[in-house]
């Protein structure tokens, strides 16, 4: 396939603070790639759809990380609060009692650590333990703006119709592509407008959309990573991946997750959030190389 945009375009994230990586400019610190990037997925959550438990202690999260930086992730995406279909909500000191410890004890590593959360409180903690991005599955709303703004973090927008517990109930859109792509847009003029240094805007596979929705957003990708704010794809062994391939475990889906990955670095994604990093690592450089 003839690429339509060039694989090895670079993209870049802006702070507001020094960042592992990344280099000194007039107005903070710039961290710069080639290509698509890897975001390395650490959820220290019992009940996370594919990995919940396996990392809720303090040397499983750590020896995960390694793992995941020693395979080529960029960035460490840690989560303590489940939001797969379904999930239940749990409290703000409930999260911190496990985001914290790991993001402090990885603070002193060469890594780039993003914060999942839909809570500022969690999030300004978190920033504030070492964590330099944050990832807001709620679309960055006006505190979390706010948050990001004062403290310099770059943040990822992501779109979601609903809220975890319900978004998965007869999802409904006009038009898909441009209520999703809209949204982003209309929230990434919002974060530059309240001073938020940077953005990443991720359309939300699987976070209320159904199979017809997800597969329409990959197809109209191209839309939207023309633009200047780099793209995040998430699609890591989600329920429409099990639909498509008829793999029903999710720890079983990576190779359908991957051939998604590859598409959407294909149409212009600047990174993409995965389980398993080795082996999308592995696929994006050879990929790059034949395109």
């Amino acid at each position: 396939m003839t690429p339509s945009i060039d694989p090895e375009r670079r993209f870049s994230l802006n702070f507001g603070f020094p960042v592992p990586g990344a280099e000194r400019v007039p107005d903070g610190w710039q961290l710069s790639w080639r290509g698509c990037a890897v975001m390395g997925i650490l959820n220290v959550t019992p009940d996370s759809f594919s990995d919940g438990g396996q990392h809720a202690t303090l040397a499983a999260a750590l020896a995960q990380a390694r793992a995941l930086l020693e395979a080529g992730a960029l960035v460490l995406d840690i989560g303590g609060e489940s939001t797969r279909p379904g999930a239940e909500p749990v409290d703000a000191a409930t999260e911190l009692d496990r985001v914290l410890p790991i993001i402090r004890a990885l603070s002193g590593w060469n890594a780039v650590l993003s914060i999942d959360t839909l809570k500022p409180e969690v999030a300004r903690a978190a920033l504030d333990a070492g964590a330099h991005l944050v990832n807001d599955v709620s679309g960055l709303g006006a505190e979390m703006r706010q948050v990001c703004a004062s403290l310099g973090a770059a943040a990822c927008i992501m779109h979601m119709q609903g809220e975890p517990r319900s978004m998965q109930h007869r999802p409904q859109y006009g038009d898909v592509v441009a209520e999703v792509f809209g949204f982003l847009r209309e929230r990434a003029a919002q974060a530059r407008a309240a001073g938020v240094p940077s953005v990443l805007l991720d359309p939300g596979f699987g976070f209320g959309k159904t199979l017809a929705h997800n597969l329409a957003l990959l197809r109209a990708l191209e839309e939207l990573t023309r633009e200047p704010d780099p793209v995040l794809i998430g699609a890591s062994r989600k329920k429409f991946i099990g639909t498509l391939s008829g793999v029903d475990l999710p720890s079983e889906r990576d190779a359908g997750s991957l051939a998604a990955h590859l598409d959407a670095a294909r149409r212009g994604a600047a990174m993409v959030r995965v389980h398993d990093v080795s082996m999308t690592v592995q696929a994006l450089r050879v990929q790059a190389a034949v395109l």
